[in-house]
């Protein structure tokens, strides 16, 4: 995912008072950006198959960043 064209962070966590809960931190430069990324075959496949993985529903909250992006990759 870091490698894609877009991708300003990716950061995975771990809930230190709750093992079992990870929270996944995207951030990219424009919503087309993350479109693409949404399409790539390993993410289809993993949101298809997501059952096999997880116990209980993902939840996602669509963030807007307010703070300006310090660094732009590829610029």
């Amino acid at each position: 995912t870091r490698q894609e064209p877009g991708a300003l962070e990716y950061h995975v966590h771990r809930d230190r008072a709750d093992p079992g809960l990870f929270v996944f931190y995207e951030a990219w430069q424009s919503l087309a950006h993350l479109k693409t990324h949404l399409a790539q075959p390993y993410i289809v496949d993993f949101l298809t198959r997501r059952a096999e993985y997880l116990d209980g529903e993902m939840e996602v909250k669509w963030l807007k960043m307010k703070s300006t992006y310090p660094v732009t990759r590829g610029a």
